[in-house]
């Protein structure tokens, strides 16, 4: 897996050439006397976009006769999933052609990826482009850098009436319906309820719409004869919006045994929920936005004024309507001038309610719209993982079926689980304005008022876009941050021109194509793969950052990095990363003016918050607790007060430093953090000249008791023999102590600690241990199973869902530098250089995630604009890299302070209290 592929585009400067096509030429009489129109070339693309786009712009049946009408040759790109065979089109007429080059026109489904565009060519597909969206504004700046004729079908209306003409979405709404009646289904099974709706399948399942029918009548029966789970009568189906996808999601539903009702009757519906009539049916909601948009000041609802001044309504859809739904049907076209339908405050408060916990239980959001009109929806899901799950009052999301949430199903391309019928119906709507086409006859009024852009620049209806091709000008984002592309997603839509791969990076093929086609690679994977990734992009010429330590086999790629011109970053996050960057400064400048070194003291932690660190670790976790678990395991080298210090493996919690005072107002201890003598040679100093050289991480004080109580009692072991196999936490504690969980109480777990920690049961050690336990859930034998390949890996597991952050809550970062100066003149100064940042509570990002995300950006943004001349495997200790960086992050608001006390009295490495 890559992290992020960056890729620099051009200058928007639109182009100017005119629209050069021989057929084009040819279709226009150049006289009073109009001459034959010249068939053009008519090519069908192979959609690429994922494995389940099986539909087709036009079927064989229309080709066949689009032939014959037209006389135009068809070429047909070959493809082994399209719905229709290869040979179905040979049979009609047309070519099976990969290379398209040759038509004039070229018709596809969905968007087109930029290197497989051909300049010089007209285009209808759906592009997403025309509403600004960002994330596909370089494809919108390729379309006019090669001169292309862009036609979106999603443009093509009726003149009179402005309706949209070609378009899937009744069959967006079949699909919908389905997937969320067999979504509904099992989740209802996974709550431990059987219901009819468990025969349902996803709609991809089923070879037509008559099957889909048939199955459908098959539940009915069920539901009629069987009925339907009590603890969810009476299950309401809540739809809003009333164009094509309702439509269609309602053609599906209204098959099975159900009862139309309005808003004003739920509450009595509820209220009679025992009722029988609700056992035998489902309940249908029909909603628009007089049902839930409400006039701030008073006063009835006005669709005229709702539409015009939206901002004077608010939705109460979350306390009228979503409060007595089991699921909502989500069809309704959505723009950000309109109140959300809800929020993701509105989702958290209803499932904080115990007597609403069988509503609103899944969401069909066959609109898709990312962060639109329900703010909890992030991302598209995909027909092979249909379905995740919103837990808003944890502020998480997953894909656990039987963990708490709402259900969502947000596939982007639903018509394709149905694509026989769906390209049919596509098709017949489409092929009188392929015929015009076909043609030459670009004047018809659909197909010319559907042009987005030609001859290099944009149609005046879209001229608007400039400000958006502008804005997406200067880097494209291809960001895999996990091997999760749903989760890639996630993040990729929250940002303009970003786009989400997914890439294995043990695919070497893949790899390097990815590679290839950046300027530079961010990797943010395990440090173990980052040497792959950096094999591949000096094969390619291609510059390189990440946040991790130079390994050995890192290191040995420098020599081949400078031989191929390549720039590779590393250690450009926070610790290691603008720590280098600092300590560089006041090193360079101190040599400037002539003076030595003599003492370097380095202390950086990252923390939670001091008001939200009240459990016994005083830590909590934004990230995997495992990296935080072994380097308390890693052996640490250091020279304090002219001495030479070693800790071994194992004993670095018990050899902590129990006060480090760099403020009075944080009671901070401390831990070496591995070999701190390497960076005399790494910042240009002479380790025999200097009296100490020391890195550190901080932590609150009585970490690293709890965390040498944990390693004594097993709980760190890697060994594999320590394989937790579903077993409660409550399990583990019992058998890493050696105790029969069935005799395994509190006051029995005291006795074990205390015999085997050499302390006693009443002791404060064995007390803080107990609640350290009580906190990670580990004696509450009703947690659920987990499973791991070591001791440390099933501890992780449980401190990564005890002791993650709370809505509302914060982290904190803290570097603190310390020089010992020794000036030209003798004197001692002590100079220090520091950062504290906060996380945002409000918008949940961590300081954590700036202070590492924030640098690597800057040190990528520094190799696209040319400012790093220098070649090979580097650290930003270099000035070229650390001076524009730390300028960077100070108009960004993270600056150090610096400051400077005459005298060796006034120096840390006086104070330092270490065990």
């Amino acid at each position: 897996m890559i992290s992020a592929l960056y890729t620099k585009t051009g200058k928007l400067g639109i182009r100017k050439y005119p629209l050069y096509r021989r057929a084009f030429q040819a279709a226009y009489a150049s006289s009073a006397q109009a001459k034959p129109r010249v068939p053009l070339v008519i090519g069908i693309r192979r959609e690429d976009k994922n494995r389940w786009e099986r539909r087709v712009a036009l079927t064989p049946s229309h080709v066949k006769r689009l032939i014959k009408e037209t006389g135009a040759r068809v070429l047909v790109q070959p493809s082994n999933t399209r719905i229709f065979n290869n040979a179905s089109f040979e049979r009609v007429g047309a070519k099976i052609e990969e290379d398209l080059s040759k038509a004039d026109a070229i018709l596809g489904i969905k968007e087109v990826p930029i290197d497989k565009l051909i300049p010089n060519k007209t285009y209808l597909i759906f592009s997403h482009t025309h509403k600004g969206q960002a994330y596909n504004m370089p494809s919108l700046q390729a379309f006019l850098d090669k001169n292309i004729r862009l036609i979106d079908y999603e443009l093509m209306t009726d003149p009179a009436s402005g309706k949209r003409l070609v378009l899937f979405g009744t069959y967006a709404g079949y699909a919908g319906m389905i997937d969320g009646l067999h979504g509904l289904g099992q989740r209802l099974l996974a709550l431990g309820y059987n219901s009819p709706l468990i025969h349902m399948g996803q709609a991809h399942v089923y070879p037509n719409l008559e099957c889909v029918s048939t199955k459908l009548q098959h539940v009915g029966d069920i539901i009629s004869d069987q009925g339907l789970p009590d603890a969810f009568a009476p299950m309401v189906f809540t739809f809003t919006g009333s164009g094509n996808v309702t439509r269609g999601a309602r053609s599906i539903f209204d098959k099975l045994p159900h009862e139309n009702i309005t808003v004003e009757q739920l509450p009595e519906i509820i209220k009679d929920r025992y009722n029988p009539r609700f056992k035998n049916r489902l309940m249908a909601l029909q909603v628009n936005a007089k049902d839930y948009a409400e006039r701030i000041n008073g006063g009835g609802y006005d669709r005229a004024e709702y539409r015009e001044f939206p901002d004077r309504y608010r939705s109460v859809f979350a306390q009228k309507i979503a409060p007595y739904t089991t699921m909502l049907i989500n069809g309704i076209y959505w723009e950000t001038k309109y109140p959300r339908l809800m929020t993701t405050k509105d989702l958290a408060d209803i499932q904080r309610r115990r007597d609403l916990r069988s509503r609103m239980l899944a969401i069909a959001d066959i609109s898709c719209d990312i962060g639109g009109s329900l703010e909890f929806m992030s991302h598209a899901s995909t027909i092979d993982s249909p379905f995740f799950y919103v837990d808003a009052v944890n502020s998480a999301e997953h894909k656990d079926i039987e963990k708490p949430g709402v259900q969502i199903n947000s596939i982007d391309n639903l018509p394709t689980e149905l694509p026989f019928e769906a390209s049919k119906h596509f098709g017949d709507s489409l092929y009188p304005y392929a015929k015009a086409l076909a043609m030459g006859n670009l004047e018809d009024t659909v197909l010319s008022n559907a042009v987005v852009c030609q001859n290099g620049k944009l149609e005046s209806p879209h001229r608007h876009l400039e400000k958006d091709l502008a804005k997406a000008q200067g880097i494209r984002v291809a960001d895999t941050p996990s091997n999760s592309l749903d989760e890639a997603r996630s993040l990729a839509y929250q940002y303009p021109n970003t786009q989400a791969t997914l890439l294995d990076i043990s695919d070497h093929a893949s790899l390097a194509k990815n590679v290839k086609d950046s300027d530079v690679v961010v990797s943010l994977v395990p440090a173990p793969l980052h040497p792959q990734i950096a094999e591949a992009a000096i094969s390619n010429g291609k510059h390189m950052v990440t946040a991790s330590y130079i390994s050995d086999n890192m290191a040995r790629l420098n020599e081949r990095a400078k031989d191929a011109s390549v720039s590779i970053i590393n250690e450009i996050g926070l610790d290691p990363g603008i720590d280098h960057c600092s300590a560089m400064k006041i090193i360079d400048e101190a040599k400037a003016r002539g003076a030595k070194v003599k003492s370097f003291i380095s202390w950086c932690g990252g923390l939670v918050a001091p008001e939200n660190s009240s459990n016994q670790l005083g830590y909590k976790f934004s990230w995997s607790p495992r990296g935080v678990m072994t380097a308390g395991l890693n052996p640490a080298k250091f020279k304090i007060n002219q001495q030479l210090r070693e800790i071994p493996s194992g004993a670095l919690f018990a050899n902590k430093f129990g006060s480090v005072p760099l403020y009075p107002g944080f009671a901070f201890e401390g831990l070496a953090n591995r070999d701190s003598l390497q960076y005399a040679d790494i910042y240009g100093l002479r380790l025999e000249d200097m009296d100490t050289m020391f890195r550190g991480t901080l932590r609150f004080q009585g970490y690293s008791e709890i965390l040498d109580g944990l390693l004594k009692l097993g709980f760190l072991d890697l060994d594999s023999g320590t394989a937790v196999k579903h077993r409660t936490p409550f399990q583990f504690l019992a058998s890493t102590i050696g105790l029969n969980p069935e005799e395994c109480d509190r006051s029995k777990v005291a006795e074990i600690l205390a015999e085997r920690l050499n302390a006693t049961a009443s002791g404060p050690l064995v007390a803080r241990l107990l609640s350290a336990f009580e906190e990670f859930g580990m004696l509450d034998p009703n947690q659920q199973n987990i499973s791991a390949p070591t001791a440390l890996d099933a501890l992780s597991q449980i401190l990564q869902s005890s002791l993650k952050f709370k809505p509302g809550e914060r982290d904190m970062v803290c570097l603190f530098h310390e020089f010992g100066i020794e000036e030209p003149d003798n004197t001692y100064n002590v100079q220090t250089s520091s950062l504290v940042a906060y996380g945002d509570s409000e918008s949940g990002e961590t300081a954590m995630a700036r202070t590492v995300g924030v640098p690597a950006a800057i040190a990528t943004r520094l190799l696209l604009e040319g400012k790093v001349q220098t070649r090979g495997v580097l650290r930003p200790t270099i000035p070229e890299i650390y001076q524009p960086l730390l300028e960077r992050l100070g108009h960004m608001g993270m600056h150090f302070m610096e400051t400077s006390r005459n005298g060796a009295h006034n120096s840390l490495q006086q104070k330092m209290a270490w065990n």
